[in-house]
């Protein structure tokens, strides 16, 4: 019995991330526009996109509201989301980092970025924890 309760418990974790509503009056995001957010970093490991990364992987984190609202995904399963593998260039205090989407950050705000350690690394020093101020937007 209680494998079958683990089971299900894991089935519904993993469809947990494309079942969140987003925010009711939520403007969205321009995706083709410069956007300007706070940076944190996390410690990466199988992310929403269904991939698999470390922390001296070059990747970041998109807000759920961005990650649930991106063009063409429909809120089935978040692996087949068209932001999954989108590189995104950030920059702050004239350093600049190019990074691939692989995961989402719940707790960031609409424009916030949560890179791996690596990533954040060629932002600023870890040491800050988070930046404010950085700007970034996706590449073509």
């Amino acid at each position: 019995m209680q494998l079958s309760f683990s089971f299900f418990a894991v089935l519904s974790l993993s469809g947990l991330v494309a079942s969140i509503p987003t925010p009711q009056g939520a403007p969205p995001i321009d995706i083709t526009a410069t956007q300007t957010g706070q940076g944190t970093f996390y410690t990466p490991g199988l992310g929403a996109c269904g991939v698999t990364n470390t922390e001296s992987d070059l990747i970041v984190a998109i807000s759920q509201s961005l990650f649930q609202t991106f063009p063409g995904f429909n809120g089935g399963n978040p692996n087949a989301n068209p932001v999954c593998g989108k590189t995104i260039t950030a920059n702050f205090q004239g350093k600049s980092v190019t990074v691939t989407v692989t995961d989402v950050c719940e707790g960031c705000a609409a424009t916030d970025l949560d890179f791996s350690p690596a990533a954040f690394d060629e932002l600023a020093d870890p040491s800050v924890g988070r930046i404010s101020g950085m700007t970034w937007s996706f590449n073509n």
